[in-house]
């Protein structure tokens, strides 16, 4: 099944099967029941430092993702990959974000890196 990526201020829907926050930062005015997660993976998330450098500036966004890949090669956050990558095999994930930039952010970031992961399993 895809990967979706969806932003923490738009309605959950049945078909975004199981939901997960990947920002460090809660979504401000979310609550936990309007949010649908299935958990809060904060350790996917980029770093502070790589977040605040980032600051959406489109014109960082290509050594934003290389940097991010970067810290996503850590083995304990390549097993957490790894299980997206196996849970998406057996049904719908959402990867979900809160930043208003819908094309370049860290949750399509990370759903490139979990798609690569299912390549090769």
């Amino acid at each position: 099944m895809p990967i979706a990526v969806k932003r923490a201020y738009d309605a959950p829907e049945e078909s975004d099967g199981s939901r997960y926050l990947v920002d460090r930062l809660w979504p401000r005015g979310v609550s936990k029941e309007d949010a649908a997660l299935a958990d809060w993976l904060k350790d996917l998330a980029p770093s502070d430092d790589l977040r605040k450098w980032y600051g959406h500036d489109p014109h960082r966004w290509g050594e934003f993702k290389r940097r991010y890949k970067l810290e996503l090669q850590a083995e304990e956050k390549q097993a957490k990959i790894r299980d997206l990558a196996e849970e998406a095999e057996n049904g719908a994930v959402t990867l979900v974000y809160s930043s208003k930039e819908t094309e370049r952010n860290n949750a399509v970031a990370l759903k490139e890196a979990v798609e690569k992961a299912r390549s090769f399993d």
